[in-house]
């Protein structure tokens, strides 16, 4: 998985050419930046990449979700649908722009149920965010429907994604909006940053002045520049930019290794007949980050993931279910509200009420899945090595009875 694990040349060359000319900052210090502009060339290399119109990048993924939310208009008394299963940043980013974040379950994509959104839908609905998991799409197509018949506002969180597509759409272009992390363990990083994708000019516009304390950058002069609304500052700066630009030419090198590596674990984990493996709306777009695969029961999966532990190789295989960071069954400070400044009553009501709901259908799935991420550094001999254990470990728990009843 992340692009960290092939650092190069190129990197260092992008590095140095910003440390060379002491600019930091995208903006301003023209004279001084030797004709270096990573932000910008980095926002035209994703445009061309990804084929979308727009993109303004900031210092985080999180940060990018934020933005987008606001560009879009998304704030007091609006819901925001988005799934059970995520990373904690997606409900953050909705409570942060004072909107009320629906949680519903997921299937067996691991994504959005759009069964689920269909019965979330209220009259104060005003955004679908789908969350494209472990390098896999949502049913976009159904969500693009419900979207259309509701007239709602469609973002991606295509956060965990990047290289990933649907039926020949990138992920992350799909929709109003969409947007990327690129921290340290995804498969394209800027170290630490992210960004906002649109091909609507009113949402860029937008994201460009809210990332950047409301300028306007109409002028010459950044001093000079107007405010025409209030902002805050999610500036990714140029040594983020210069890294993500080195990356972004070696991504299809990296989804090549990514996709090689995920189809050879795959297939040893095919052998076994109790396994089975996620639901993917659209097999040649999966970015294949990660192969997640279901066992027959929850005990059986708790099992296989004890003795993962017992025998030194858990890392890189992850229990989601008992994750504190991506599934709603841990997220304890969501569901009490507990936040430093203080919410809204009506604003933290309606946080506990949605968050403490019955999700027992994301259960029956998460409970049963592991989900193993794939290294871009892994061998031959390494990954048939890794294969094998994990296959053997599946066969010792399920040869006991007891543990598969």
């Amino acid at each position: 998985m992340p692009g960290f694990e092939l650092w190069s040349d190129v990197e260092r060359k992008h590095l140095n050419d910003v440390v060379q000319s002491g600019v930091l900052m995208r903006y301003g210090f023209d004279g001084n930046r030797n004709g270096h502009w990573k932000a910008k060339e980095l926002e035209a290399a994703i445009n061309n990449y990804y084929g979308c119109k727009y993109s303004q990048l900031v210092s985080s993924g999180t940060a990018a979700l934020s933005t987008a939310m606001s560009a879009l208009g998304i704030g007091y008394g609006d819901e925001v649908i988005c799934p059970s299963f995520t990373f904690v940043a997606s409900f953050e980013a909705i409570v942060s722009v004072g909107a009320v974040p629906v949680l519903v379950d997921v299937d067996d994509t691991l994504t959005l149920d759009p069964a689920a959104v269909k019965a979330a839908i209220t009259p104060k609905t005003k955004c679908i965010m789908p969350v494209h998991m472990c390098g896999s799409m949502a049913d976009m197509d159904a969500l693009q429907a419900i979207c259309k018949e509701h007239n709602l506002i469609l973002l991606e969180d295509a956060c965990q994604a990047i290289g990933g597509t649907y039926k020949g759409k990138k992920l992350g272009t799909i929709g109003d909006a969409g947007t990327f992390s690129f921290d340290y363990v995804k498969t394209m990083t800027c170290g630490e940053g992210g960004v906002v994708m649109t091909n609507r000019e009113d949402v860029y516009i937008s994201s460009d002045g809210y990332s950047d304390h409301g300028h306007d950058h109409l002028g010459a002069d950044r001093g000079a520049d107007l405010h025409p609304f209030i902002g805050y500052n999610f500036r990714i700066s140029e040594l983020h930019a210069a890294v993500g630009l080195a990356q972004i030419s070696r991504l299809d090198d990296f989804l090549t290794i990514q996709k090689r590596n995920h189809a050879a674990l795959k297939t040893i984990l095919s052998q076994i007949p109790e396994i089975s493996f996620r639901r993917i709306p659209d097999a040649d777009g999966d970015s294949c980050s990660f192969v997640c695969w279901f066992l027959p029961t929850a005990a059986a999966t708790q099992a296989v993931v004890d003795e993962l532990k017992a025998q030194g190789i858990l890392a890189g295989n992850f229990y989601w279910f008992n994750n504190n960071w991506h599934y709603i069954r841990k997220w304890d400070h969501l569901k009490n509200a507990v936040t430093l400044n203080a919410l809204s009553p009506e604003l933290k009501e309606k946080v506990m009420y949605h968050a403490n709901k019955d999700f027992s259908a994301s259960d029956a799935i998460l409970s049963r899945c592991i989900c193993t991420a794939i290294s871009l550094t892994w061998t031959d001999e390494l990954l048939k090595e890794k294969g094998d254990q994990i296959a053997a470990i599946v066969k010792k728990v399920l040869s006991n009875v007891a543990v598969t009843a």
